[in-house]
């Protein structure tokens, strides 16, 4: 059967799993995982590419990077070639330690990229190791809520939990009950296409997501911006085409009727049309 071409992506972004041959084991005990966290690291900094997450599982791994110098490809044969020759070599093995190719997913857009993390991170929980990802030790998730993690190096949390909040301690706390959502959307997996999804917050998440508005806007004050008719309805635009809150809670939130919410221009649904 041919070879499918892979389709390349505009961002230079991708969701990328490496599986073992006949789906047997790729790494036999925690030498291995770290050898080839050590290996992925390396070769980041020869060749500067971004890794946005990883998690490391029995037989196969997921990664998310960014393109540097090199294409995706290049970058994952000299990762995989690296790591096959040390554990061919440590177990006196030959033949093919990976099935075929890799699989890769392009990222085109920032909700696909968090959708895809949380995807990555959750892969410990899906398969019932663990119930929360951060009791995981071969991921990445610990290196985003400041908890001890091996190969805590350039892994690009900083312009993630940007996206979350400008405030380092809320951005942390977003994305975590962000991380811990159900997660609708299908993957590489599958080979199917990911659905965007909006970020699903709780009150105390809601709030946070607001004083991280008004930071960026330079209004200091809700009380403040909601005297100002522009200024609140583009809050409302970001909490309706943002968040998974419904309108009578962003009504009850920020204190003003449900008229008030559904009646603002170009919500359509979509962040674009806000």
């Amino acid at each position: 059967m041919p070879r499918q071409i892979r389709r390349p992506s505009k961002s230079k972004v991708y969701h990328i799993m490496i599986r073992g041959n006949e789906k047997k084991k790729i790494f036999q005990d925690d030498d291995d995982r770290t050898k080839f966290i050590d290996i992925l690291w390396n070769k980041q900094e020869e060749k500067n590419f971004v890794i946005y997450a990883y998690c490391l599982m029995e037989n196969h791994v997921h990664l998310i990077i960014g393109e540097g110098d090199e294409s995706v490809s290049k970058i994952m044969q000299r990762i995989n070639t690296s790591y096959a020759y040390y554990f061919n070599k440590k177990y006196q093995r030959t033949g093919h330690l990976f099935q075929d190719r890799f699989k890769s997913q392009a990222i085109e857009s920032d909700d696909y990229l968090l959708a895809s993390i949380r995807y990555v991170h959750n892969n410990p929980v899906k398969a019932k190791i663990v119930t929360d990802p951060s009791s995981y030790k071969w991921s990445s998730y610990n290196l985003y809520i400041n908890k001890d993690s091996p190969g805590n190096r350039k892994i690009a949390k900083d312009f993630i939990l940007g996206m979350f909040s400008a405030n380092r301690h809320n951005a942390i706390e977003l994305f975590k009950s962000y991380t811990k959502q159900d997660n609708r959307d299908v993957f590489i997996d599958h080979e199917d296409i990911v659905e965007k999804e909006k970020i699903m917050l709780d009150e105390k998440g809601a709030k946070a997501f607001i004083e991280n508005y008004l930071k960026n806007s330079g209004e200091g004050d809700l009380t403040a911006l909601l005297k100002n008719k522009n200024l609140r309805d583009e809050l409302i635009c970001e909490l309706r085409s943002k968040t998974s809150l419904s309108v009578r809670q962003i009504a009850g939130i920020l204190g003003v009727g449900r008229g008030v919410v559904q009646r603002v221009k170009g919500y359509s649904g979509s962040i674009s049309n806000c």
